[in-house]
C-alpha cells in the first residue's frame, strides 16, 4: 500500500480529530482510534519508533479518555439540569504535584528514549524521542482536561512538523502544521468557554 494515502488519510482524520477536540466533543476519542492505527504504520515504516509508540499509547488513551470525558461530563451537569451546560468545555484544575511529576517525566523520559532509540538506529533519536514524550504528558493532560494541555501540544506539534520535513513525510508535516494553529485555538477557545469541575 502507497503510503502517501495512509498520510493522507491520517491527515484527513487528525484534522476531523482536533477540531473535535477543540469544541470537546467525545466522538474525538473514538476518531482517534483510527487516526492512532493509521500513524502507527506510517511511523514504523519510517523507522520513527518512538513515534509508533506514542501512538500506541494514543490508542489506548483513546478507551480512557472517552470514559473519563463521559464521566467529567457528568459531574459538570449535576445539579444543573435546568441550565444546559452542553456548550461549556470540563476542566480540572492543574496542581503542583502534577506539574513536577511531569517536568519529572519529561526530562527522563525524553533523555531514556532517546537512548533507547539509538540502539535502534532511529534516525532522529532525539527529535522524536522528545515528540513522543512531551505528547504523552499532553494527552494525559488532556485525558485529565487540564487547559494547560495546549501549550505542551504547542510544542509538541511545531517538533512534529521538524521531524516530518527532516524525513519527507510532507502530509504528515501539514497535519503537524494544522495541529500547531488549532492547539493555539483550542487554548484560546478552552480560556473562554471552560467551566472547572474541580
Amino acid at each position: 500500500m502507497d503510503s502517501s494515502y495512509v498520510e493522507i488519510f491520517a491527515l484527513i482524520a487528525g484534522v476531523a480529530y482536533i477540531i473535535l477536540e477543540i469544541r470537546q466533543k467525545s466522538f474525538m476519542w473514538v476518531l482517534g482510534i483510527f487516526t492512532s492505527l493509521a500513524s502507527m504504520w506510517i511511523f514504523f515504516r519510517q523507522g520513527l519508533y518512538a513515534s509508533f509508540g506514542l501512538n500506541v499509547y494514543y490508542l489506548a488513551t483513546s478507551f480512557v479518555g472517552l470514559w473519563q470525558w463521559g464521566r467529567d461530563r457528568k459531574l459538570l451537569n449535576e445539579g444543573n439540569e435546568e441550565q444546559s451546560d452542553a456548550a461549556s468545555i470540563h476542566l480540572n484544575r492543574l496542581s503542583l504535584p502534577v506539574i513536577v511529576s511531569s517536568a519529572v517525566v519529561l526530562l527522563i523520559g525524553i533523555f531514556a528514549l532517546a537512548w533507547l532509540m539509538e540502539r535502534f538506529e532511529n534516525p532522529m533519536s532525539l527529535l522524536d524521542a522528545s515528540v513522543a514524550v512531551l505528547s504523552a504528558v499532553a494527552t494525559w493532560w488532556l485525558v485529565r482536561s487540564y487547559m494547560e494541555q495546549w501549550w505542551l501540544w504547542i510544542v509538541a506539534n511545531a517538533l512534529s512538523v521538524v521531524l516530518c520535513i527532516s524525513q519527507n513525510m510532507w502530509w504528515m508535516a501539514v497535519l503537524y502544521v494544522a495541529y500547531v494553529f488549532s492547539a493555539a485555538y483550542g487554548l484560546h477557545h478552552w480560556k473562554n468557554k471552560g467551566r472547572y469541575i474541580s
